[in-house]
């Protein structure tokens, strides 16, 4: 058939695109799960990709897998790391199956890249299985947490970057600004004296926690379930396999990874993804209140407190002349909200999680991926748009 090939699965037959490197899981998770246009990330694709040439590699220490194949595989695995092939992850990141049909379009791509490299026909499935291959000593249930706690580190590298900059600000800031003095509000109303310079470094000890708190949850993600398969047995996997995996996985990704101590827990458990989106609303909550007390701060000298005046970054009103809003803050309270949202979802799946296997790993990849990347990115304008801009000081006399 122009245009097509057909693979066939216990389930029936399926056209795919000659040109396509997923194939007939793909396909079928792409038609049952595509509610949004969220697809897998590209560093989940090269962190699965990371897990995926440490299974090969461990695979051909033990002598379980035929030299040229799994040398093909890795390399099929580098290419895919590189990112030239995430248009070919065409399953929604949000799916059933506990993210069976994200390891499954995995391996087709990885497998048709692989006989690619050997000089053979995209589908050629007798020569490099998607299963039997790409997927040998593996189930879906410890290869996926895996690659989402990498990604997850890698994505914490960033947001630790931005957090670490803001504090930084922020502690220049209490040094530059230490003897001038404001008037200190409880309940909005006025209190007592205090400089600008402490309450600055009130904000910078209170981000340094959130560094803290994140820290802590990113170290957990370095214990992974590779090397568990289904429930944590190992079932289909050898002995000396579960220790090398852990090994090449270490090597490739220069991260330094461990393996569950019970890799039944790391398989059917979900509180270190809990205990990390936890943090990150905390630290959400902490930058949104940060931001309304710039908001409230900086409230017109007028009619309001007017204690400083924020760096102008556009109109503020389509009918009133002159006015200007606080709108980088605001931006900083909305992705809050969202965080907190996402908490929420993550709190609720890490909970529904039946037995020996959280099937709800996707949403919570999901909603964690969201947060940082909302948190991270928004916290670059922030610090570019409104605490790195030209503050003014009122102390108003005092």
């Amino acid at each position: 058939m122009d245009g097509y090939r057909i693979e066939s699965d216990f389930i029936g037959e399926k056209k795919i695109p000659a040109d396509a490197y997923y194939g007939i899981n793909s396909v079928r998770g792409h038609e049952n799960f595509n509610i949004s246009e969220d697809k897998p990330e590209s560093i989940l694709i090269k962190a699965v990709a990371w897990v995926k040439k440490a299974c090969a590699r461990a695979n051909l220490d033990c002598g379980l897998i035929d030299k040229k194949i799994a040398e093909a595989v890795c390399e099929a695995c580098d290419k895919l790391a590189d990112g030239g092939y995430d248009n070919q992850f065409i399953v929604n990141s949000i799916q059933g199956g506990g993210g069976t049909s994200f390891n499954m379009n995995a391996n087709e791509v990885l497998a048709n890249l692989a006989l690619e490299i050997l000089g053979h026909n995209k589908g050629e499935y007798t020569l490099v299985n998607p299963l039997a291959h790409v997927n040998m000593s593996q189930s879906t249930n410890d290869v996926y947490p895996t690659a989402i706690n990498l990604a997850l580190i890698l994505k914490l590298a960033t947001l630790r970057g931005e957090l670490c900059e803001t504090r930084d600000i922020l502690d220049a800031k209490s040094r530059e600004l230490g003897e001038l003095i404001k008037m200190g509000r409880t309940h909005l109303n006025a209190a007592a004296p205090i400089s600008f310079g402490q309450s600055f470094d009130a904000y910078a000890c209170m981000l340094a926690r959130d560094l803290e708190r994140i820290d802590t949850a990113a170290d957990a993600l370095r214990v992974v379930p590779l090397g568990g398969t289904v429930i944590g047995t190992g079932y289909k996997a050898s002995p000396k396999y579960c220790e090398c995996v852990i090994t090449r996985l270490r090597e490739i990704s220069g991260l330094d990874i461990q393996a569950c101590a019970n890799l039944a827990d790391g398989i059917q458990n979900a509180d270190n993804y809990a205990a990390l989106s936890s943090a990150l609303k905390i630290c959400a909550l902490n930058l949104s209140k940060l931001a309304s007390d710039l908001r409230i701060l900086s409230s017109d000298i007028k009619y309001g407190i007017g204690d400083i005046t924020l760096t102008p970054r556009q109109l503020g009103s389509s009918i009133i002349e002159h006015k200007v809003n606080p709108v980088m803050a605001e931006l900083i309270n909305q992705a809050a909200f969202l965080v907190c949202g996402h908490d929420s979802a993550v709190s609720m799946a890490a909970n529904a999680g039946q037995l020996e296997l959280n099937v709800f790993k996707p949403v919570i990849a999901h909603a964690l991926f969201k947060s940082i990347d909302m948190t991270a990115n928004a916290l670059n304008l922030f610090n570019k748009f409104c605490l790195c801009a030209d503050i003014k000081y009122h102390p108003r006399g005092l």
